[in-house]
């Protein structure tokens, strides 16, 4: 039977847009035009998706979403918005939203986040909001490799407020430690957590990631780049190939150039990373040299 998607925009034509994709990829497609007409069919219809635009009339996709939450704790919601701010993103994380789609997004990103969302089971991806206020987000993501994606989405919302290139440094750098968290510490297990932390000042950010793993020793790393002598760069790649890896392994040694400062504690387990900024009257931190 067709997996039934909600669509829930005041849009006509982004109606028609989704419409025709989701259609031609064999869904089933019921469409709202505001958040009310979204909640009256909830309660009469079993959905499988629903996509929330944020800014409607009457009722916003995020108020929708959190009454929603009262009846339907386990359906798929990725949330679209136009309105890309850190409290649309901590709002979508704490209601549970499986991703967050920022307008205009094309129809090859809105497929495979459908993709994505039915490859997750609600109650085993559920991140865990420990923490929600702009600068300061504390989360237990579980370690399944399908949460990465929509969170590193979602997280890339908080610095918004920064400069282009420093805003795509700081978001590989979390997503590489965080690939790392889930599938090396966490062995892709969701029913293993890894701990992540944000903090955003206007001198420094700082991601942690702590993973459930007994951490490694670096110089034990024969996968990674970082281990490479410098007359043979690519020696790592034929440890992985002979080992049955993916290819790889460059992802400890590209982030740390992203960063200022990357730190580990004793076990390798939990990872600090920081990126000094310009704050008021304040020059921003030269380079660290690595």
């Amino acid at each position: 039977m067709a997996k039934k998607i909600l669509v829930v925009d005041d849009d006509p034509e982004l109606h028609a847009l989704i419409g025709f994709a989701l259609r031609r990829e064999g869904y089933q497609v019921l469409e709202a035009h505001d958040a009310f007409e979204g909640l009256e069919i909830l309660a009469h219809e079993e959905v499988d998706l629903a996509l929330l635009d944020v800014m409607m009339p009457k009722m916003d996709g995020l108020m929708m979403l959190s009454q929603l939450r009262e009846t339907h704790q386990d359906l798929r919601v990725i949330v679209m918005t136009a309105l890309t701010t850190p409290e649309t993103a901590i709002s979508a994380l704490r209601d549970q939203a499986c991703d967050l789609l920022a307008k205009p997004f094309d129809i090859v990103q809105l497929l495979a986040a459908v993709h994505a969302a039915f490859e997750m089971i609600p109650q085993d991806i559920r991140i865990e909001v420990l923490s929600a206020r702009p600068e300061w987000i504390e989360l237990r993501v579980p370690c399944d490799p399908m949460a990465i994606d929509p969170l590193e989405r979602m997280m890339a919302q908080l610095t918004t407020d920064l400069p282009q290139e420093t805003r795509e440094n700081v978001t590989y750098a979390f997503r590489e430690m965080l690939r790392n968290a889930i599938e090396h510490g966490g062995k892709s297990d969701p029913s293993q957590f890894v701990e992540v932390g944000f903090l955003h000042t206007p001198r420094v950010i700082i991601y942690r990631i702590k993973d459930p793993g007994e951490g490694f020793k670096i110089e034990s790393l024969y996968h990674a780049a970082i281990l490479n002598p410098e007359d043979d760069p690519m020696q790592h790649e034929r440890y992985r190939e002979a080992q049955g890896m993916r290819p790889g392994g460059f992802g400890i040694l590209i982030a740390r150039e992203m960063v200022d400062e990357m730190v580990y504690n004793e076990l390798h387990n939990e990872v600090i990373l920081i990126k000094y900024l310009g704050g008021a009257g304040l020059p921003a931190k030269p380079e660290i040299d690595k």
